[in-house]
């Protein structure tokens, strides 16, 4: 088995940072809910401000990590221009969809909106941490601007899966290859 360095910054990319940030909002929509809920009459504690808190700042650690390794490590391997005459281009992913008009779809829609609308998710989400940590527990206390930091955790998320899936499925047409080869494990010699 073996990868490429830049199959493994894809991956590190897309399923480390940008997978595990998927699963993070889900915990943030279902932990702000439960925290701040009109009808939730328990007082929060100093820790569930401080673990929101937290969580938050985390969150948005990871989407600023995967949006900055797609923009600025994945995206220009995507975008290589390959030399005059190239035959094969499995090695330039953009110029392989151009190259078909059943993939090029996947560039012109499902990139161009990838890398715009997946700037969303780490500006939002930087937005809601940055409430959380100026208003804490009092947050409970002002209810359109906890609504206002719901709404802006589900644009996160649905930012992110956007840019997730097409990712995903521009990965499976075109993928990012190249690169040093890492052996993973040896498989047996015949």
């Amino acid at each position: 088995m073996e990868l490429t360095t830049r199959s493994l910054w894809t991956l590190i990319h897309g399923i480390g940072f940008g997978g595990l940030y998927l699963l993070a909002c889900s915990g943030a929509l279902v932990e702000l809910c439960r925290c701040y809920t009109a009808g939730n009459q328990t007082p929060l504690t100093e820790d569930d401000g401080r673990f929101l808190r937290i969580y938050l700042v985390a969150m948005s650690a990871l989407a600023w990590l995967a949006v900055l390794t797609g923009a600025y490590i994945v995206y220009p391997w995507y975008r290589a221009t390959p030399p005059p005459g190239t035959a094969n281009l499995a090695a330039f992913p953009q110029r392989l969809l151009l190259a078909s008009p059943s993939t090029s779809a996947w560039h012109s829609i499902g990139m161009e909106w990838k890398e715009h609308v997946a700037w969303l998710a780490p500006i939002c989400i930087t937005m809601a941490a940055g409430v959380a940590l100026q208003y804490g527990r009092n947050l409970k206390d002002h209810p359109q601007l906890r609504r206002t930091v719901l709404g802006f955790v589900w644009i996160s998320l649905l930012a992110a899966a956007i840019a997730g899936v097409f990712g995903a499925m521009i990965n499976k047409s075109a993928p990012v290859n190249g690169g040093s080869v890492i052996h993973i494990v040896q498989g047996e010699q015949k």
